[in-house]
Order: C-alpha cells, then sequence, then structure tokens
C-alpha cells in the first residue's frame, strides 16, 4: 500500500480496530475518530492510535490531512452526513469502507472465511486457534477478543487467513474464500435488507465467490440456495450424522463436555472443548471441518493428538459463554447474544448446564429497527428462563422509533418480567432472589458485568 498513514472513522469497533491493529505493526501512522470511549479505544491510544471522540475536522490531527499519503477507512455505521467523512469525500482522500480493505489484505491468503447470523466469532477464533496448534502459524482478523491470543488480530507465518465474514452491509461480499463456512442465515439486519430472502440471497451470493476447488461447510438445514459447481460442499451439525457431527456426547462438570468428532476422514475421539456450552460444540465442530478441509487441500495430515488438545486449550472469546461466577450457589455468565434465536440457543444450553436451577436473564435490546422487527421472537426467546430483567433500547447508529420502546417485549414475556435503567442493574439484581444469571446484548450492558460479577460472587 502506498499510503504511510490510515485514519480510521469508527476505529473503536471490533473488526475497524483489528485493522488499526494491523497497519500499526505494519509502521504505519494511525489515527481515527469514534463516537465513545471504550475499553477498546483506551487500549489503542496506549498502542500510539489517537483518537478523538467529537465529530470535528478541527480534532483530525494536522498529518493526516494530506490526501496523497493518507488513506480513510470507515464503517459502514458512520452516517453519510457525519462531517469528517463529508471533509474526506470533498477533499479527494481515498476512502474505502473495513470490508473493502480486508478483502484488500486477503489477497494472496489461503481464506477461511466463517459468515453467518449467529456462531461467527467463537467459530472463527477457534479456527485461528486451531491454525495455530496444528500448523504452528496462520492470521486472522477476528470480531471479538480472543482469550488465547489477547487481541483480534493475529499475526503469523503461512498462508491460512482465517476471518469473520461480517452479513451487516453485505460486507462479506468483499471476500472471496478458499473455504468458507455459513452457521446460519436468519433472518436479521432487515433494516439493511428488508427482507429474509434478500438475507439468504446475500448468503447465496457469498457461497458463489468461494474460489474454485474450494469448499463449503455449511449448518445441516440451513436454507441457503448454493449453486457454485467448482466447490465441494459438507454439511455439519451438532450431534445429527452427516459430513460433520459430534457422537457420544458426554455433559462433564461445570457445564463442559466430550464428545467424538466424526469426519469424512473417521472419527477422533475423547475431544473436551475448553469452553462450556452444547452450542459450542456445534461450533467447535464447523471450525474443525473448515481445517480438516484446508489440510485437505494442503495434503497435510490432520494430526488427532494436536487437535484434542487444541480443543481442550481453547479459552473463547470475550463476551461469548463467559463466566464471571460459577459456584455451586451462584452463577454469572455474559454474553454477546443479540438475535432471539442466539438467545433461544444459549438460554436452552444454559438449562442443559444447570438442570433444575432457576435463571434470570438481563437483556438490553440493540437497535430499535430489530426491537420492532424481532420484538414477540426475543420475548419467546426470554422466556425460557425464569424471570427476566430488560433495560432499555441501546440505539447503537439509529434514531428512536416512536413506540418501539423495552415494553413491547415485556408486554409479551410469559414469565416475570421487569425494566431497569443501565445504572441501577445491579443493585436491582443484586437485591433479587438469584441463582444463575445471564446477561446478554451487543449494546453496553458489559459496562455493568464486573459490578454485576462482585454482587453475584459475595451472595454465593
Amino acid at each position: 500500500m502506498e499510503f504511510s498513514k490510515v485514519y480510521f472513522l469508527g476505529v473503536g469497533g471490533i473488526g475497524m480496530s483489528a485493522l488499526a491493529r494491523y497497519f500499526l505493526h505494519e509502521g504505519r501512522q494511525v489515527a481515527g475518530y469514534d463516537r465513545t470511549p471504550s475499553r477498546l479505544t483506551a487500549e489503542l491510544e496506549a498502542e500510539g492510535v489517537a483518537v478523538h471522540y467529537d465529530d470535528d475536522v478541527r480534532a483530525i490531527p494536522g498529518a493526516f490531512l494530506d490526501p496523497s499519503d493518507t488513506i480513510v477507512v470507515y464503517t459502514p455505521a458512520i452516517p453519510q452526513e457525519h462531517s469528517e467523512f463529508r471533509y474526506f469525500l470533498d477533499h479527494g482522500f481515498t476512502i474505502e469502507k473495513r470490508s473493502q480493505m480486508l478483502g484488500h489484505l486477503a489477497e494472496g491468503k489461503y481464506v477461511m472465511a466463517v459468515a453467518g447470523t449467529h456462531g461467527k466469532t467463537t467459530t472463527s477464533t477457534l479456527v485461528a486457534w486451531l491454525n495455530r496448534a496444528l500448523t504452528g502459524g496462520g492470521s486472522a482478523f477476528l470480531g471479538g477478543i480472543s482469550k488465547n491470543f489477547g487481541g483480534n488480530l493475529v499475526l503469523g507465518g503461512g498462508l491460512r487467513l482465517a476471518v469473520e465474514a461480517d452479513e451487516f452491509d453485505r460486507s462479506f461480499l468483499r471476500l472471496f474464500p478458499d473455504v468458507a463456512v455459513v452457521t446460519s442465515a436468519d433472518a436479521d439486519h432487515l433494516d439493511i435488507y428488508g427482507t429474509h430472502e434478500a438475507v439468504k440471497e446475500a448468503f447465496s451470493q457469498f457461497v458463489r465467490q468461494i474460489r474454485q476447488g474450494g469448499a463449503l461447510v455449511i449448518k445441516q438445514g440451513v436454507d441457503v440456495a448454493i449453486d457454485n459447481p467448482g466447490i465441494r460442499v459438507y454439511r455439519y451439525a451438532y450431534d445429527t450424522p452427516c459430513d460433520f457431527f459430534a457422537r457420544n456426547i458426554r455433559l462433564l462438570e461445570g457445564g463442559y463436555y466430550r464428545f467424538d468428532l466424526v469426519t469424512p476422514g473417521g472419527a477422533v475421539e475423547d475431544c473436551t472443548l475448553g469452553i462450556p456450552g452444547w452450542v459450542n460444540i456445534e461450533n467447535a465442530v464447523a471450525a474443525c471441518a473448515a481445517v480438516w478441509c484446508a489440510a485437505q487441500a494442503e495434503g497435510a495430515a490432520f494430526d488427532p493428538d494436536k487437535l484434542r488438545k487444541a480443543l481442550a486449550s481453547f479459552e473463547g472469546v470475550k463476551r461469548r459463554f463467559e463466566f464471571y461466577v460459577n459456584t455451586p450457589k451462584q452463577v454469572y455468565m455474559d454474553d454477546y447474544a443479540h438475535h432471539p434465536r442466539e438467545l433461544a440457543a444459549t438460554l436452552t444450553s444454559v438449562r442443559k448446564m444447570f438442570p433444575g436451577r432457576r435463571i434470570t436473564a438481563l437483556f438490553q435490546p440493540h437497535l430499535y429497527t430489530r426491537t420492532r422487527d424481532f420484538f414477540e421472537g426475543f420475548a419467546e426467546a426470554l422466556s425460557h428462563a425464569d424471570e427476566v430483567v430488560l433495560l432499555p433500547v441501546y440505539p447503537a447508529r439509529e434514531e428512536p422509533i416512536p413506540g418501539v420502546t423495552s415494553e413491547i417485549i415485556a408486554e409479551c414475556v410469559t414469565v416475570p418480567c421487569r425494566i431497569v435503567d443501565r445504572g441501577h442493574l445491579a443493585d436491582e439484581v443484586a437485591a433479587m432472589n438469584t441463582d444463575v444469571v445471564v446477561s446478554f446484548g451487543a449494546g453496553n450492558i458489559d459496562a455493568c458485568c464486573d459490578a454485576l460479577a462482585e454482587r453475584l460472587n459475595a451472595k454465593s
């Protein structure tokens, strides 16, 4: 790349921050804007990125005002009327979406892309971990903070590149993978797509972009048209027999599982995943399938012993099934789930892990449009818990929609439900009769996790 400086609009986003770190590592000067300070922006500042939080052209560092040596990368969450975006547009800067830049960086790599309306962050992070454990190399741009790698950017030798392929704004259509995983294609982002059929058509286009001779690993039952004749197609499932699945699944203490991984090349027996939850066994099957396909393409061995050790040592992703307290008297975990299918899957998994125990679900709806489109689905999913606490809707990039509030979810929940503001959440939950507590949401409910953990740990 001929530019010595990279300016990010929305630098604090999980995908954007990975790119920022990549360019820092490459020796470029990096600066950017974000709407609100966060743990990620604080880490970026500590690493040398100049970040500001006001939409003000005067806040752009002077060194980044020359279009001949500065490229601008922006997230589609940045509105078109954003003054800094308009400045760069009007002054002849090269401007690219995050997905465009990721597509450039993927050129010349063996791309292992994980797509899906849920499950993609844990699965792509496990692909990156398996690449490292089985080959000693591999790079990754991740959509979450990997506990094993300590971040969302992985730099390693070899051609393998694991990426989270985001369907938002059709970003994943900038990628041309060698191996693609599709975990799900549920109705989501309807503010972008309009209909579920349009969502599924975007996933079909993503499948068409798999390189000739490549492979698709798709969850059994996902309804996506597959019309790319030059690829191999494999199905995976939790425990339904198909190309890749888990059998002989045993629940261990603390919600962990042991299982046999069945592949087209035979079974790998007695695997234990280092994170709990049955839904993560399904994600692990998908990740193992992707790595198996890569090994087949390279003519490399798929070492069962290394695989077992890698699965057992996988520590997961921040805010994905993350335990803060896990005692016989009190459990508290946090999860990023923000779609009804994700909520239902996680609550079902928690119910299996802790049979007979009382579950309290804390949920912060994310986006007014998503709340409007799925409030009945959210209520149905949350009703799998024994008690529900709702926070007000987190708006993110959106303006309020009249009549769309957390109350429309609460009215449909069939178990006891209350609404509290985020500032009083820890006190409210501490005063409740709790046993197993799970917090959910893609907004800023995670800012409450430490306080919740402290109060609930004291009760244990």
